[in-house]
């Protein structure tokens, strides 16, 4: 296994792992994700692929086959106000295909994501895990992370 910054030709295959992504969220919360639908278009995919402050990692086989993800974007906190300054990595979205999941390849996805955060000078990397994902958050707890601060909702 490889991991690389994607390129045009993984969107097709990209767009199939979002689509897993969404269907997991649906049905934990039916009330806000759109069951069939996915988070990005092709052309917008396209566009992100380019933009070096929301890299896009991917991890492939010997045959270059797609596996898994790992959107990102680099984010700052500019001196002045009440916090430190400092950089991070938001990784939007990770996702390993079904069918390969158990095998590492998260890991490593994740692993790539902390030594290219570490190489930029980044303090720390974050995201977000929707209550109920259960396996998305043993598998974030198993790699160290931690929760940093809660969102909380009323559904009205």
């Amino acid at each position: 296994m490889t991991i690389r910054r994607a390129e045009s030709k993984d969107i097709s295959r990209i767009i199939e792992l979002l689509t897993q992504v969404l269907e997991i969220h649906a049905a934990i919360r039916p009330d806000i994700f759109i069951s069939g639908t996915t988070k990005y278009t092709p052309e917008e995919l396209a566009v992100m692929i380019r933009d070096d402050t929301k890299p896009i990692f991917a991890a492939v086989d010997d045959s270059d086959r797609l596996l898994g993800y790992a959107f990102c974007q680099i984010r700052e906190i500019l001196p002045g106000g009440n916090m430190v300054p400092i950089r991070s990595v938001f990784i939007d979205d990770l996702c390993v295909d079904e069918a390969c999941r158990g095998q590492g390849v998260g890991k490593a996805l994740f692993r790539h994501v902390a030594d290219t955060a570490k190489a930029m000078g980044c303090y720390e990397i974050t995201l977000n895990v929707w209550d109920g994902n259960d396996a998305a958050r043993r598998f974030y707890d198993s790699l160290g992370m931690r929760p940093k601060e809660t969102m909380m909702e009323l559904i009205l």
